[in-house]
Parts: C-alpha cells; sequence; structure tokens
C-alpha cells in the first residue's frame, strides 16, 4: 500500500479552497486574473498582467478586473494555509469589481477597503461569548491578536479585558516555544503587563532556541522592553547581543547607560542609532536641539573621519533627527495646520538648516541635500504669506540658493540607501555639470562602494556618453567577484553594473570586451541568461541586432530586450530612437504595454529609463510622457500614447504621492496642461 503524506491536507488548504473558487469568477463586464507568479510583483504588474488577458481574450479594455499578486501571495505559507488576510487588488469599476467577487468561498469572509483600497480575504473563525478564539484555532488567535495589537509603531493599543488578558497569561503559562507565543508576549507589554517569570522564562527559551543569533527571533522586543522596565541586568547583555537593532528600545529608557550604548553604536557606523544616540542625549544632558546636533555632529566627524560614505549617512541620520525636533515644536504649536502647510514648514526647516550657523558643515551640507528638491516649496509657501513672515521665508531661500553648490560640491546622495530613494532623484541627473561627472567617477573608484552603487553611476556616466577607460580599468578587477552577482534591476532605471561594463568594454574597443563576452555566452549562473542580450547594445551590429529582434517578438519575458533592440537600433540608422519606437506600433508580435514603456522611455537617449513599467510616481516618466505627447514630429499614434501615459500618472491621480513632492502650483500646471490637449 502507498500512503501519499500530506496529499489530503494539500488538497484541502486555503490555497486549494481559494483558487478554485477563484477560478470559477467572471463575466458580466468582470474578469478574475490567473493566480499570480512571480512576475506578477507589484500592482503595476497586474494592470499590465490584465491588459494582456484583455487582447488574449478579445476583452473590452474598459472590462473591471481583480487580481493579487506575488506579495499578497506571501499570506500563505508553503502548506498554502493563510497566514494573513488575502489582499485582492483590482482595476476599473468598485461596484462591478464588488458584485463579481461576491461573498467570497464558503468558509471565508470578503471585506472591501473601499473605493480606494483592497478587498481583504480572510477565514471565518468561532469565537467565545468573551470574544476570544478556540487557543488551537490557529486562524481565530491570529485575528483576534491583530483585532487588540501586537505593535507598538501603532500607537496606544486599547486596555484589555480581564478575560482576554487572563486568555494570554495562560498561554505563556508553563514551558514556553518562542515562535509560538510572540504575539502573545507583545500584547502584553504593549500595556506593561508581562510579568517577571513570564519575562524569565521567555528570556530562557529565546537565549537557548536562538543561541549566537538573537536577532533572528521576531519576537524580542516585549522581552527586552520587560527587562529594561524592570532595571534588570539581563538587558545589557540582550542589547549587546542585539546590537543596533535593540537601539530604538532602549530610547524607550533613558539612562547613562543606554546613552553610553547608543552612541558606541552611532559611533561604529550605524546610522539608524543615529536618532537614538540624538533623542537620548537630549533627554538627559541638553534639550536645545542645535546644540545637541552640533555636539554629536563634532563626534562623529572625529570618530568617522576615515570612513567616507560611513560620515555622510550618520550625519544624514542626525540632520534627519534634528529636522523632526524642529517641525514636532512647530506642530504642536500649530495644531490647526493642514497637510500642505505643515509639509511647507517641514521644507522650510531643511532650507533654514542650511545656512544656520549654529551647524557645523557636515550637517549643512546634509541639510543642502534635504531641502534641494524642496525650495519651490517654500517659495510658493511664502508667496501665500504676509509682513515678516513672508520675507524671512524668502530670505531664508535666497541664503540656501547662494550657498548650495558650495556646499554640495564633490557630494552626492547616499548610493546604499533603498533603490526608490535613488530613482526619486533620477531627474536630477538628466543633464551632468562637471561637478557631478567629477563625484559619480569618483565613486566608482573608491573601492568601498557596493553594487547598487556602482550600477547607480556606471549607467549614469555611460548613458550620458562620460564614461571612460579609467572607469573600465578601475571596475575590472571587480567584476568576477563582486559584479558578477546577481542584482535585480526590475524596478529601477539603472541596468545590472555587469551589462553596462560590457557595454563600455565594447565601445572602448577595450580587450576585456572578448573576457567578458565569454563569460556572458556560458550557460550558468542561470540568472544572467535573460540579460545576455542587452549587452548587444555595446558596439552594436547587424547581426546583434537580428538576433535582439528575433528574442523580442519570441514572447519570451521582456526585461530591458526591447528598450535596448529600440536604442541598439537608433545607433545603426543614425536617427532618434522615438522614430524607431514609432514605427513599431500596431506591428504584430508587439505587446502594447512594453512598447509604449520604451516608447516614453527612449524619449531622452541621452537617459534613457530602463524601469520595467512606467512608474507612475516619478518625475521622470511624467517628463518623458508629456514630451512624446507634444513631440510633433511623431504620429498622432505615438502622441496619444504618450498623453495617456501621462494622464494615468500620480502628479494628476495621486500627487501627494510624487517623490520629491509637488508644489500646488506644479500640480495645477500639470491639469491645465492635461485640460488643454483633452
Amino acid at each position: 500500500m502507498v500512503v501519499l503524506v500530506g496529499l489530503k491536507a494539500r488538497h484541502h488548504s486555503d490555497l486549494t479552497r481559494i483558487t478554485a473558487w477563484w477560478r470559477g469568477l467572471g463575466g458580466d463586464g468582470f474578469a478574475a486574473l490567473p493566480p499570480p507568479t512571480r512576475s506578477r510583483y507589484t500592482q503595476s504588474d497586474g494592470h499590465e498582467d490584465a491588459a494582456e488577458l484583455f487582447a488574449a481574450r478579445s476583452l473590452a479594455t474598459g472590462t473591471s478586473f481583480a487580481y493579487w499578486h506575488w506579495q499578497s501571495h506571501s499570506a500563505f505559507d508553503r502548506s498554502g494555509t493563510l497566514t494573513g488576510p488575502l489582499y485582492l487588488h483590482w482595476g476599473g469599476d468598485h461596484a462591478t469589481v464588488a458584485a463579481g467577487l461576491g461573498d467570497g468561498p464558503p468558509g471565508y469572509r470578503l471585506v472591501s477597503g473601499g473605493p480606494q483600497g483592497a478587498f481583504q480575504l480572510d477565514r471565518v473563525t468561532e469565537r467565545d461569548a468573551d470574544g476570544l478564539p478556540d487557543p488551537q484555532d490557529e486562524a481565530g488567535v491570529r485575528q483576534f491578536l491583530d483585532r487588540i495589537g501586537t505593535s507598538r509603531h501603532h500607537g496606544s493599543p486599547a486596555p484589555l479585558t480581564g478575560p482576554e488578558e487572563r486568555w494570554l497569561h495562560d498561554r505563556l503559562a508553563g514551558p514556553v516555544d518562542p515562535d509560538r507565543v510572540a504575539g502573545f508576549a507583545a500584547a502584553l507589554e504593549l500595556r506593561g503587563a508581562l510579568t517577571p517569570d513570564e519575562t524569565s522564562r521567555l528570556l530562557a527559551a529565546w537565549q537557548e532556541e536562538y543561541a549566537g543569533r538573537l536577532s533572528a527571533w521576531p519576537g524580542w522586543w516585549p522581552v527586552l522592553n520587560a527587562l529594561l522596565r524592570k532595571e534588570r541586568e539581563e538587558a545589557w547583555d540582550v542589547s549587546a547581543a542585539l546590537g543596533p537593532a535593540a537601539a530604538e528600545v532602549l530610547a524607550e529608557h533613558p539612562s547613562p547607560r543606554a546613552l553610553a550604548t547608543v552612541r558606541a553604536m552611532a559611533l561604529a557606523g550605524h546610522d539608524s542609532a543615529v536618532p537614538v544616540w540624538f533623542h537620548t542625549y537630549r533627554t538627559l544632558h541638553e534639550p536645545d536641539p542645535y546644540r545637541t546636533a552640533r555636539t554629536l555632529s563634532d563626534q562623529l566627524t572625529d570618530h568617522l573621519s576615515g570612513r567616507r560614505s560611513d560620515g555622510e549617512r550618520a550625519q544624514a541620520a542626525l540632520l534627519t533627527a534634528l529636522r523632526t525636533a524642529v517641525t514636532e515644536h512647530w506642530r504642536a504649536t500649530h495644531p490647526e495646520a493642514d497637510h500642505a502647510t505643515a509639509l511647507a514648514c517641514t521644507a522650510l526647516t531643511a532650507v533654514r538648516l542650511t545656512t544656520d550657523d549654529r551647524l557645523p558643515r557636515p550637517l549643512r551640507v546634509a541639510a543642502a541635500h534635504a531641502a534641494y528638491d524642496r525650495l519651490a516649496l517654500v517659495r510658493e509657501r511664502a508667496a501665500r504669506l504676509t509682513g515678516p513672515e513672508a520675507a524671512d521665508a524668502l530670505a531664508a531661500a535666497d541664503r540656501y540658493e547662494a550657498a548650495r553648490d558650495d556646499l554640495l560640491a564633490g557630494t552626492g546622495p547616499d548610493l546604499t540607501t533603498y533603490e526608490g530613494a535613488l530613482g526619486d532623484l533620477w531627474h536630477r541627473y538628466r543633464t551632468l555639470s562637471p561637478a557631478d561627472i567629477a563625484w559619480l567617477r569618483d565613486r566608482l573608484a573608491d573601492p568601498a562602494t557596493g553594487v547598487q552603487g556602482i550600477a547607480f553611476c556606471l549607467e549614469l556616466l555611460h548613458a550620458h556618453g562620460e564614461a571612460t577607460e579609467t572607469e573600465l580599468l578601475a571596475l575590472l578587477p571587480r567584476w568576477k567577484k563582486e559584479l558578477a552577482k546577481q542584482y535585480r534591476t526590475t524596478y529601477t532605471e539603472w541596468r545590472h553594473p555587469l551589462v553596462t561594463l560590457t557595454c563600455l568594454a565594447q565601445d572602448l574597443a577595450h580587450p576585456a570586451a572578448d573576457d567578458l563576452l565569454a563569460w556572458w555566452a556560458r550557460p550558468k549562473p542561470l540568472w544572467k541568461a535573460p540579460l545576455r542580450l542587452l549587452t548587444h547594445l555595446g558596439a552594436p551590429d547587424e547581426t546583434r541586432a537580428a538576433e535582439l529582434w528575433d528574442f523580442t517578438v519570441s514572447g519570451g519575458h521582456d526585461t530591458g530586450h526591447l528598450m535596448t533592440w529600440v536604442l541598439l537600433r537608433a545607433r545603426l540608422d543614425g536617427t532618434h530612437p522615438l522614430h524607431v519606437a514609432e514605427r513599431l506600433i500596431g506591428k504584430p508580435g508587439m505587446r502594447e504595454y512594453v512598447l509604449h514603456r520604451v516608447l516614453i522611455g527612449v524619449a531622452d537617449p541621452v537617459q534613457p529609463l530602463w524601469h520595467y513599467a512606467i512608474d507612475p510616481r516619478s518625475h521622470s516618466w511624467w517628463q518623458r510622457a508629456r514630451e512624446v505627447a507634444d513631440n510633433l514630429r511623431l504620429s498622432a499614434g505615438a502622441r496619444a500614447i504618450g498623453l495617456k501615459a501621462a494622464s494615468e500618472h500620480y502628479v494628476l491621480r495621486h500627487p501627494d504621492q510624487v517623490r520629491p513632492p509637488l508644489t500646488e502650483g506644479e500640480v495645477n500646471e500639470a491639469r491645465a496642461w492635461l485640460d488643454a490637449r483633452e
């Protein structure tokens, strides 16, 4: 007899039930997209999949639809069990989608997030007369913990009822499993209710289960907080083992020992500890935020002088802490201020700090960076004020502009920050000043610059024609050990750095190009296969153009292939890539959403936009979409693509989500521009 272990459980898993229900949906102007794969990672991907589905099934483009993407899919564990609400996203008419989804599959509940939110699908669970779940019902326990709150970042929690508190203490009675009781401990400690005995047993279990890696347990916060709250000596050994992760908790229990601990973290280069150091120092020694900032900045300069990147990140973190302190004081004295006014005040604070003589130069440099894209907000706000307040804001803006170039000379963004932050300032580099070029080259020559920084800087220099053999020689010693690694660039404006380096080597006809191309031609590692054809943009010829074209019309997953072919063809033909892309409109084998993104992305061949999709919150994509829409040398069809992309941009739909923030004047001008073309 053969026993298929786990088959029954898998057959009746949440994922199986939900998928079976999902596949039966559709009709009456509503379509349910197939369950996701990893290629549908964001809502943008979902809308692109919908466009493909409509074309494949000959559905009207106005059909309403629903889907979930791969990030939502993480609500299922490996066995298919639902470990949290499944978020269902949608497009089209909200009422049509709600009707199409109905009440959800039997045994589950579907909750609408309203016209601006997602639907949530979760299991139906039972509660007793006190609103408490069966302890064995994992879904019921999860929903109960979500209801009472277990996060210290969501404000003050509601008090527990007597039955609720007793139920939580019962879960911590006897031997504890850290991975099963973290939520119970957090819910109690949020109310200061974790007992000394519970704390000791949790600590012992944590140290045994996670020996040598205490920070790997996601439930460590309530234990450390309880230790600090009770002033127990074990708190300091635990804090040392956790490292910078413990800084925020230490800030909630200020003491000379806590101050010394977070100071050591900050001076070791952990910039996440800097705001905590600032807060704790103010609490214990110096309420004045400016004097505190100067004291800490001087110490950072002394200790991190030989580590440029660490020092710049630490000073930026300190500047953020100072700005927060200043703006919090302003908001406390202006409780009636609306969001736009508060945003303008925050911008004005950064502008003022740039030229504040109370601050040392490293902090004023950080302020100059923070204020760079916010000066227009300050001037717009000043225009609405009267009297001394208006004059003061305008004078601060003038002082900033006079000092900015000197302060920013030889500096640039933090290349280790998250990719979205670098993408937010991509539009600053549409033209490169001599100072920009010098800084980019300096960063590429610095062995401390990581893969993301190399990708960012090399892309800019190469696209603008400023990359030279010097940069190539600086990076060649690093390519096999550092650059020949998987690095996802789907949602960035730059390519994999080894793609760009290979293109540069070919353009320079450098002997290293042969070695690089030979590496790309090998079958392994597998991650590089989709990127190999992107290297054809270097020293292009007709053979490479033909190979790339065959792939673009094959239906294979496009990770920049059509963009590369358009730029390659433009180089061979000596024409603008917009006209190359334009000729593809309506051509068989072209996926419209890819072609539309490419058409807009190549509007400026000196800085093409490599993002996988049109980024609706990006200044760069907004600018290019408008340029395509207004380009009279293009066909009406091409201009219509630009106009459609512009009309769907967040500048018009959700201007508050555009980064850097827009002025009201910029939003009004954008709406007037669209109105004039409809």
